[in-house]
């Protein structure tokens, strides 16, 4: 019995990247895409989110969908897109705690500040949007704030990625090495 709870004591980092993982692609799967689906268009970006934006593509990205369309993308920025932050984070995060063995927990600062990021940047783009849907016009000081998170949370995204990389070529490496029981 006592062998166990040490097992799963010396594991817990592992099973908590591993339960993350599976709320990760549960939540996409079962909320983020269904959720997301109101506001799709099937020619054209479907997210300011995932490219570097200028106010050409966010006036376009707006003017290509009706009100219902631009409603349903503000709900899901105020609500599904911060629980996906969060979900990514606290996968991405235990990952980086397993692969590190809790001694550089700062390493998981790029996840969180990609979070903070992606968050900031779906308040701007609602302010985008609500200036969008009163006046048709949209802020360029919005947009290039905007923008400009976005690149910091792509590069964090980027650096979140190496740094996982890097402890999977270090547990590979250390798998490899270690001596071999007899």
């Amino acid at each position: 019995m006592t062998k166990t709870v040490n097992h799963l004591k010396n594991h817990r980092p592992l099973y908590f990247a591993i339960g993350f993982t599976l709320v990760f692609v549960l939540y996409i799967s079962l909320v983020l895409v269904p959720f997301s689906s109101c506001y799709r268009l099937y020619v054209g970006s479907n997210s300011l989110g995932l490219s570097i934006y200028n106010i050409e593509m966010v006036q376009s990205f707006f003017q290509a969908r009706d009100q219902a369309q631009l409603f349903c993308y503000s709900q899901f920025l105020q609500l599904w897109d911060v629980i996906f932050a969060v979900f990514s984070t606290a996968m991405f995060g235990s990952w980086i705690v397993y692969f590190f063995k809790n001694k550089r927990l700062l390493l998981v600062a790029p996840t969180v500040l990609g979070m903070i990021a992606d968050w900031s940047e779906n308040f701007l783009e609602l302010l985008m949007l609500k200036t969008y849907s009163n006046s048709g016009a949209i802020s360029e000081t919005l947009v290039s704030l905007g923008s400009g998170l976005n690149i910091f949370k792509l590069t964090m995204a980027g650096l979140t990625y190496l740094i996982i990389f890097v402890g999977i070529i270090l547990l590979i490496k250390t798998f490899i090495t270690r001596p071999k029981r007899v």
